[in-house]
C-alpha cells in the first residue's frame, strides 16, 4: 500500500520543496561511527536485502541500481515483493563477493552488519572504499559496531532520509517518511494503556534466536503497545535460552516467517517443546505471524506494527 501510493504522494509535492531540499555535493553522511562522502549520486547502485532493496524501490531508485543481493536464498520474499524484484537482477542469492560486486561496477552498497557484512569480513566499508564502492549501513545494525540506544522507527526513517540525501530524492524520502509516521500516529491514539509481555521468535530449537532492545522488533512492540520480555537485554538480533523465556512468561509470541522452516512449524515446535508448557503464551496459544520483511528495518515496519496491534489488544 506505502509502495503504491508513493509515487502519486510525491507528485502533490511543490516544486519549490524539492528545490530547496535538492543534495550538493560532495555530500557527507554519517553511517554508525563514521562518515561517507559522496561526490554524486550513485548510479550502479546494490542492496542487500529484501528490507533494504524495498526502501530503495520504494524510492524510486531502480534506474541507478546494478540490483541486489541476499533474498532468494532465505526464501523471504513476499508476494507483492517477488513482482515488484521482477527483471532487479539479483547478483548472488545470499552473500556477494567482492568480486561480484566489481563485475557489475558496483559505486554504492547499501547492507548491514549482520545484513551481509561482518566486523572482520570480506565485506566491510573500510574493504569496499578503495575499490570505489562507498557503504551506508542500515541504522539499526550499527548496534554491532558501536554502543546506541534502543531500536525506535526513527531508525528506519533516518536510513529513508539519508537515502534521500543521497540519491538526491528528498522528496521522495519525505513523503514517505510522513506518510509512516502518520499511520503510526494515528493507531498510537487507539492503543489501550495494558502492555502484554511480548517474545519475537525468529529461530532455532537449542537456543532462541529473537531480539533485545537494540533490534528492530524492539521498536515494533512497543509501538504496537507491547513490551518486549527482552527489553533489558543490550543486544540486537540475538541468541537466548529457553529458560530466559520462560522466566520471563510472555503473554503473546511474535514468529517471523521466512527461511526453510516455515511458520507453521515454528509454532508446532514450541507448542510441542516441554519446557515451554508453563509458558502463559503457549498455554493460551497466542502467536502472531509476521514476515521477515516486516520485522527487520524497513518501509512494511507499519504494516508490522498494525498487525502487532490487532494480535496484542484486538479490534
Amino acid at each position: 500500500m506505502i509502495l503504491r501510493s508513493l509515487l502519486s504522494i510525491s507528485l502533490l509535492l511543490g516544486s519549490a520543496q524539492a528545490l530547496a531540499d535538492a543534495t550538493h555535493y560532495p555530500l557527507t553522511i554519517q553511517s554508525c561511527n563514521r562518515e561517507v562522502t559522496f561526490q554524486q549520486a550513485p548510479r550502479h547502485a546494490v542492496s542487500h536485502d529484501i528490507n533494504m532493496t524495498q526502501m530503495m524501490l520504494a524510492l524510486g531508485l531502480r534506474p541507478q541500481m546494478a540490483g541486489y543481493s541476499g533474498v532468494s536464498g532465505w526464501n523471504a520474499v513476499t508476494p507483492q515483493m517477488r513482482g515488484i524484484l521482477d527483471g532487479l537482477p539479483e547478483l548472488a542469492a545470499k552473500y556477494p563477493s567482492v568480486e561480484t560486486l566489481l563485475d557489475a561496477n558496483v559505486d554504492f552498497f547499501f547492507a548491514g552488519w549482520d545484513y551481509g557484512m561482518r566486523v572482520g569480513g570480506d565485506l566491510t566499508p573500510q574493504t569496499l572504499q578503495p575499490l570505489g564502492i562507498n557503504v551506508y549501513e542500515l541504522t539499526e545494525s550499527c548496534a554491532f559496531v558501536m554502543k546506541r540506544p534502543a531500536a525506535t522507527l526513527e531508525d528506519t526513517y533516518n536510513d529513508l532520509r539519508n537515502l534521500g540525501k543521497i540519491f538526491d530524492v528528498q522528496d521522495r524520502a519525505n513523503a514517505l517518511i510522513s506518510e509512516m509516521q502518520n499511520k503510526v500516529a494515528d493507531l498510537g491514539k487507539t492503543l489501550p494503556a495494558d502492555k502484554p509481555r511480548v517474545f519475537l521468535y525468529d529461530s532455532g530449537e537449542d537456543r532462541a534466536m529473537t531480539s533485545g532492545r537494540l533490534g528492530m522488533p524492539q521498536a515494533l512492540i512497543d509501538a504496537a503497545g507491547g513490551r518486549n520480555v527482552l527489553d533489558d537485554v543490550e543486544a540486537s538480533w540475538t541468541r537466548v535460552n529457553w529458560e530466559n523465556v520462560v522466566e520471563r512468561n510472555p503473554q503473546v509470541i511474535v514468529i517471523v516467517d521466512y527461511g526453510e522452516v516455515s511458520a507453521e512449524q515454528k509454532i508446532h515446535f514450541l507448542r510441542s517443546n516441554k519446557a515451554l508448557q508453563s509458558v502463559d503464551a503457549i498455554k493460551h496459544q497466542r502467536f502472531i505471524v509476521i514476515p521477515y520483511v516486516q520485522a527487520t528495518p524497513g518501509i512494511d515496519n507499519v504494516l508490522a506494527v498494525q498487525t502487532l496491534a490487532k494480535g496484542f489488544h484486538g479490534g
